[in-house]
């Protein structure tokens, strides 16, 4: 008896073993949002050849992995709702909800956070009560390989005003639109990594069409890393870190002056790459002395470390993010505070981007940091040689995103893609007329569900003004753009006055959000009438010395959004030497002409890096995307 006893025992712990290895993909666990309405996938691991009961909303299901150890299964059709419980052998998952499942990718537009934008957002940050809004990040990962199954970590996070910091602004925004108009769950699962290309995203069957990818894809599977030795420790050459000229003892003498905001190329310091350090007494008034306070820097090339009192602050290592700084309390006393700024520039223009905000308070107190500051060198680099070999850049490699980022989200089922890119893409923008098509068919081809609405940004504008006609690579990637909308179930959205000259990170995610959900609301949740799109351009028709230029989306009608006359047209003949036009609006059309182009050919609009002022709308206040007629 005491021999059946233990045997009994044995088994009944073997039995548990065998549960035990049950293991489930990272999107597959508590708080996690399904797709309603529809089949959904739940699969997993386990060991060969055992049985796997699911058992969800008073049913049961079983399956029974292969010699792989693998197993899939479906669950039948879920209308909005919840939360529900599953089991999973003896895996228990909570807080489950079924509403639209969105995958959100692309570069650092579409990885923002609203943390990174908590000054303008702050309202909708402390107003995020949303549990049935829901957001899964994924981390930053690359290889140039082979797909792989599954993510090594990751949760659900419903928002709230802590938890929507780590949002996409782009994704919250979108997410808050539609739920506040239908109050159905929504699932971001946000994919995305700043400053990489479309082709990392994509597999290596979705790139069969290009060649020189192909090339380089099999290149890659053959490359060995091979870890170099150790680096020497670094010897310290910047003068202020060995003399300290951060601490509040330190004597500055001989140090000039310079304007900030501004870079130190425009004020007396040429093509300097380096350390140049910046220094300030700023006068604090005794209502904001000892008080816990925010300091913004606008935004510096390339990196800073920002010092009050001798004390460090906050320090950032690239050029993108805002400058934000906490200073915690006990820091700022009454009358004079030395303010130190260490920053270090390795290619470009160095110095401190206008049109920023600079500024620190505390309260309803605020000190303008803006204006003349002491600066000096601290330290000069060595001329480097740029177009010398510097390895691989594995993240922006063809199929390395999309193998460990995407491939193993394909069982997941969802409701549709959000896609912000194109910014690395812009040196190559001819290309990305074939890149994006192949990559929506791609994902369509994985996911396996027919034609899943793909919705897309156009890239807003950026960098300087140019006040003459002229060519454009950021123009032609927008075109590259306008050209997938003939992909069947697509949509854009024109973001042409939503950009920044001076930042490739515009603040105003708010509006791009809505209007991807307004395409989403058209084409998803079943509002046709509702005008989801600027104007896009149809046909052109030479009339004498004018062009009649006619449109699509044209909405409920065409103005001009500011009630100035429509600006941003230029006109050629058949030299295409574009000169700036005229142009009225006449019903759903725009007629344009200039009258020493006698003989009129072709048309372009907002044609530039940034246009200075299109604003050519529909009555539905979306702004026309750019577009030429003259196309190669």
């Amino acid at each position: 008896m005491k021999q059946f006893v233990i045997s009994l025992v044995i088994i009944s712990i073997a039995h548990t073993n065998v549960h035990a290895q049950v293991k489930l993909p990272r999107l597959i666990r508590d708080s996690m949002v399904l797709q309603r309405d529809t089949k959904v996938r739940i699969w997993g691991w386990a060991s060969a050849n055992e049985k796997v009961n699911v058992r969800f909303n008073g049913r049961r299901y079983s399956t029974t992995t292969g010699k792989d150890g693998k197993w899939m299964l479906w669950l039948p059709p879920t209308k909005a709702g919840g939360p529900y419980k599953m089991t999973i052998n003896n895996i228990t998952i909570n807080n489950i909800l079924f509403g639209d499942v969105w995958l959100c990718s692309g570069q650092s537009n579409m990885v923002h956070q609203m943390e990174l934008h908590s000054v303008t957002y702050a309202n909708d940050i402390a107003e995020a009560n949303y549990p049935q809004i829901r957001h899964f990040w994924i981390k930053t990962m690359n290889d140039m390989k082979a797909p792989h199954d599954d993510l090594p970590d990751g949760h659900w996070s419903a928002a709230n005003p802590e938890t929507v910091r780590q949002f996409s602004a782009v994704a919250y925004f979108f997410a808050k639109k539609i739920y506040d108009k239908y109050h159905i769950p929504i699932g971001l699962i946000n994919a995305s990594v700043g400053g990489t290309p479309i082709e990392a995203w994509t597999s290596e069957e979705g790139l069969k069409e290009f060649p020189a990818m192909q090339a380089t894809i099999q290149k890659n599977k053959n490359h060995v890393e091979r870890r170099p030795p150790p680096p020497p420790p670094p010897v310290v050459k910047d003068k202020g870190i060995i003399g300290k000229w951060y601490d509040t003892s330190f004597v500055p003498k001989n140090w000039r002056t310079i304007a900030i905001p501004g870079y130190w190329e425009d004020q007396g310091i040429k093509d300097l790459n380096g350390v140049v350090w910046y220094r300030r007494e700023v006068d604090i008034p005794a209502a904001m002395a000892g008080k816990a306070a925010r300091v913004f820097l606008g935004r510096i090339v390339d990196a800073d470390m920002l010092y009050i009192n001798g004390r460090q602050i906050g320090h950032t290592t690239y050029m993108y993010p805002q400058r934000r700084y906490a200073i915690p309390a006990g820091i700022l006393k009454a009358g004079r505070n030395i303010f130190v700024v260490r920053v270090t520039n390795h290619y470009g223009k160095g110095g401190f981007v206008p049109d920023k905000p600079y500024c620190l308070f505390a309260g309803n107190d605020t000190v303008d940091l803006k204006g003349y500051w002491q600066y000096k060198v601290g330290e000069v680099f060595e001329p480097r040689n740029r177009s010398g070999n510097f390895g691989i850049n594995a993240q922006n490699q063809p199929t390395a995103l999309y193998n460990a980022m995407i491939a193993p989200l394909i069982n997941y089922t969802i409701r549709g893609f959000l896609w912000y890119q194109g910014e690395t893409n812009t040196g190559r923008p001819e290309e990305y007329a074939q890149l994006q098509p192949a990559q929506i068919k791609d994902w369509r081809a994985k996911w396996q569900q027919g034609e899943l609405p793909f919705f897309f940004v156009q890239l807003p504008n950026f960098m300087d003004v140019n006040y003459l006609p002229s060519e454009s690579q950021w123009a032609v990637l927008r075109e590259s753009q306008l050209k997938s909308l003939r992909v069947p179930n697509t949509a854009m959205a024109v973001a042409i006055d939503l950009g920044e000259w001076n930042d490739i990170h515009p603040d105003n995610k708010k509006s791009v959000g809505e209007r991807l959900a307004l395409a989403a609301l058209n084409k998803v949740y079943g509002e046709k009438d509702l005008e989801y799109s600027g104007p896009l351009f149809d046909t052109a028709v030479i009339e004498g010395n004018t062009i009649m230029i006619s449109f699509t989306h044209t909405g409920s009608g065409l103005i001009s959004i500011n009630d100035e006359p429509l600006s941003e047209f230029a006109i050629a003949g058949a030299d295409k030497k574009f000169k700036w036009a005229k142009a009225r609006i006449e019903g759903d059309k725009v007629i344009v002409w200039n009258d020493e182009v006698t003989e009129p050919r072709y048309v372009r609009y907002a044609w530039a890096d940034n246009p200075d002022s299109p604003n050519l709308y529909n009555k539905e206040g979306l702004p026309a995307s750019p577009f030429r007629t003259d196309q190669p």
